[in-house]
């Protein structure tokens, strides 16, 4: 039987928790505090959905498994890191940019622990329908030949399919930059600006992604797949997107503290928009609406004026700057 080590149980992590059983496998999920596991047999995060028998919730990092699955957000990501211990290679799945170093995920594995293989899994994937076994596709991104295919195999089934790539530059950058765009979408909608302000916004996003990703050495397909277009897409689009709904706040008026407060906390894109912003900057490549999040999150202008920036921006050629 194989076997899949999944550390973190929010909710994201449950559900490829879920998933991992669906695929046949024993799993192993690390939790803070197993002792938090329901009545029912779910966890809090995910507490209408039972976890099965194949299941095992551990406070453990020992993790004797085929592959692992890091569904640690960022910010605690190389503090966890450096206390598991395993050989399996280990797919990432947080999105973005470490604000400080400019790292991105499979950077910090490999500057952390270059004992082990990695990977990066992205996509437009809301955890909630994941765990519901609804139809879902994501990638699977590892830069040596034949991994990602390895782990895609482990883990997929036909209601969760999964496809490979060696792009790694260009997978990560896309988990990242939707958050970004996200949030300039929602507050396009909350301030009123109409249906056509968030398509464009998300229109001219794609295109700062995608130079972006190709100073990075990622690749134009890449932008157009599930990593790019079609998480970016669900992200600007979806109800269930923090970040939109982060963005949706800011338009009508309300300041992140406040956000803060009514979400549990502020989504992934408010701190990946200022790296992204520098990372930019360090390669030349001109990023006009992930600059305006960034003055807009960071408190460096009002909506009012970052929106009128962009609008008083030279019309040109539409695949030039």
């Amino acid at each position: 039987m194989k076997r899949i080590a999944v550390i973190g149980a929010g909710s994201w992590g449950i559900a490829l928790a879920l998933q991992a059983a669906r695929a046949g496998a024993a799993v192993q999920l690390w939790a803070r505090n197993p002792a938090t596991r329901l009545p029912n047999g779910a966890m809090p995060r995910l507490a209408d959905h039972p976890l099965p028998e194949t299941v095992t919730v551990t406070d453990s990092l020992l993790m004797d498994a085929d592959m692992v699955l890091s569904v640690v957000p960022m910010k605690y990501f190389a503090s966890v890191l450096k206390d598991v211990r395993t050989s399996a290679p280990v797919v990432l799945c947080c999105k973005g940019v470490e604000p400080e170093s400019l790292r991105f995920p499979l950077d910090i594995l490999r500057d952390g622990r270059p004992d082990l293989n990695g990977a990066i899994l992205s996509g437009p994937n809301f955890a909630h329908e994941v765990a519901d076994g609804l139809p879902a596709a994501a990638v699977i991104a590892a830069a040596q030949p034949g991994l990602a295919r390895t782990l895609a195999d482990l883990l997929g089934t036909s209601r969760f399919r999964l496809y490979d790539s060696t792009d790694i530059a260009g997978v990560q950058l896309g988990g990242a930059a939707k958050n970004v765009i996200a949030i300039a979408a929602g507050a396009a909608i909350g301030a009123g600006l109409g249906e056509n302000a968030r398509a464009a916004l998300v229109t001219r996003g794609l295109a700062e992604i995608s130079r972006l990703a190709g100073a990075l050495g990622g690749q134009a397909a890449t932008m157009a797949g599930l990593a790019g277009v079609g998480d970016l897409l669900l992200t600007c689009t979806g109800g269930s997107s923090r970040n939109y709904r982060v963005g949706l706040a800011l338009g009508q008026g309300s300041t992140l503290q406040q956000i803060s407060m009514t979400l549990g906390g502020v989504a992934e894109g408010v701190a990946t928009a200022g790296a992204l912003a520098a990372l930019a900057r360090r390669k030349g490549v001109s990023v006009p609406v992930i600059d305006a999040v960034t003055d807009l999150v960071e408190s460096r202008a009002d909506l009012e004026t970052v929106m009128n920036g962009l609008l008083m921006r030279p019309a040109g050629s539409e695949t030039g700057l």
